[in-house]
């Protein structure tokens, strides 16, 4: 069949994209070899979070006393937790294919190939094989767990994030390689029901693409929740066996070996993006990622690619922008390239993490003079009739121009609150409209404003 857009890949990046150009009136087709969501909606961001909510909830059965309030105590049915959480994730695939109908996007299942002469060929779990043209292909295959050489995943003891989803036993202890948003978020779920989890980091701070106050904030929390962090540390051997394995952590005061029952490999993610015809179709890479320009053109005409599969921050919200942004130029309308700047980042564990932007030492190595305003959620009534204290946020501001260089929070619903940052950046709004833009009481976002008043040694609450 021959079509105006084929989308190579379902994920947020794949389906968004297919759905924004059959709006703007394009044929299109997506193709999928598993399920529609990618591993977003099926392996990712969704169940995760869905994961994450159960030990919310185990957590305030365990805490209910603090808010006046006598229960049994409560029993983790981890069987029960990993059905809701895939429950969670065929919805939403679900609701994918209900969009595809919707918006009459072809979904062809199967393994995509790009070929020459803007072809795709689809081979069916059967082998059975087509092929299909296009004026324009879009590449969104994605990513998957990154596999280090010494730390082989066997899928059973050494498993990835997929396997950690979907184990049919709570393990008893949990090593986990690696503390950013997979590691923080696996490490704060499993050891909220039960599991005694020992975090490990090869860098000095864990998720260290945060600004290090936070950074040491999220040690505190986790360390006070009773997971075991280790920073400065690397992971030389794991020998496993039918009973586990043991790992061998090299730190700053020698060997230390941990026995575990599963270790769980977070070490970042790999683009997808081999035998798919890159090569055949003469697809330039670099540093396994394709190569771009800033609408998304790779160096053959007719091809593109978004998502995980090129530079860039590899977050969900960032893949399905790109996809946007991508068919809009096709379309001969006229986007703004995507400014990865002004891109927020959160990392749900408890206390949850977001930001955008410069960290302070960042801002200070780009020759920046500043203004920093930070309030501590311990001086928000909110936070403290809600019972979470802990964390804080953080602004960062030009001197000269009053410019918000960058801003970083740590607390709870903080992920729900970044969007504002993100909003005022894009708009070029300065910290004192910050200060003088009225925030409802009793919120956790008058912390934001807070923290632009102490920049200014405006503050009130403090």
């Amino acid at each position: 069949m021959k079509f105006d857009v084929i989308v190579l890949g379902s994920g947020p990046g794949g389906y968004v994209t297919a759905i924004r150009a059959s709006q703007l009136g394009l044929k299109t087709a997506i193709v999928e070899k598993e399920n529609l969501g990618g591993v977003c909606l099926n392996w990712g961001c969704i169940p995760t979070k869905a994961l994450l909510k159960s030990a919310n909830v185990f957590e305030y059965i365990n805490h209910a006393s603090d808010y006046g309030i006598k229960v049994n105590s409560g029993e983790v049915d981890f069987p029960s937790v990993i059905k809701r959480s895939r429950s969670v994730a065929d919805g939403m695939s679900s609701g994918v294919q209900f969009l595809m109908k919707k918006n009459k996007i072809d979904v062809l299942m199967g393994m995509g190939k790009v070929l020459p002469g803007k072809k795709i060929e689809v081979s069916d779990d059967k082998g059975v094989k087509s092929v299909h043209d296009a004026d324009h292909i879009i590449i969104a295959t994605g990513a998957r767990s990154r596999v280090l050489p010494n730390i082989p995943q066997d899928g059973k003891v050494v498993i990835g994030y997929r396997e950690a989803m979907t184990m049919t036993k709570q393990p008893k202890r949990m090593v986990i390689i690696g503390s950013g948003a997979i590691g923080s978020e696996f490490a704060y779920f499993y050891n909220a029901i039960g599991t005694e989890v020992t975090l490990i980091e090869y860098l000095p701070n864990i998720v260290p693409v945060e600004d290090e106050e936070v950074s040491i904030q999220l040690a505190r929390s986790f360390k006070k929740q009773g997971i075991k962090v280790m920073t400065d540390s690397s992971v030389e051997s794991v020998k496993t066996s039918a009973k586990g394995a043991v790992v061998t952590v090299k730190t700053k005061k020698g060997e230390e070996t941990i026995e575990c029952d599963v270790v769980l490999s977070a070490v970042g993610i790999i683009a997808n993006i081999e035998n798919i015809g890159l090569e055949e179709v003469g697809i330039i890479t670099d540093k396994g990622k394709i190569k771009v320009d800033e609408f998304y053109k790779t160096n053959i005409p007719g091809y593109y690619a978004i998502g995980d599969a090129v530079p860039g921050q590899a977050l969900a919200h960032v893949a399905s922008a790109e996809g946007i942004i991508c068919v809009e130029k096709i379309a001969g309308h006229h986007p703004e390239a995507l400014d990865y700047q002004n891109i927020p980042g959160c990392t749900y564990c408890s206390p949850e993490i977001a930001s955008v932007g410069h960290t302070e030492a960042s801002a200070k190595e780009a020759g920046y003079e500043l203004k920093i305003g930070k309030f501590p959620f311990s001086a928000s009534g909110k936070a403290s009739a809600a019972g979470h204290k802990d964390g804080f946020v953080k602004l960062i501001f030009d001197a000269k121009y009053g410019e918000i260089l960058g801003a970083h929070m740590i607390g709870a619903n903080v992920t729900e609150m970044i969007a504002e940052i993100v909003a005022i950046r894009k708009l070029e709004s300065t910290g004192h409209e910050l200060i003088k833009t009225v925030h409802p009481h009793p919120t956790m976002s008058e912390a934001i404003m807070e923290a632009a008043a102490a920049a200014y040694g405006e503050v009130i609450h403090l």
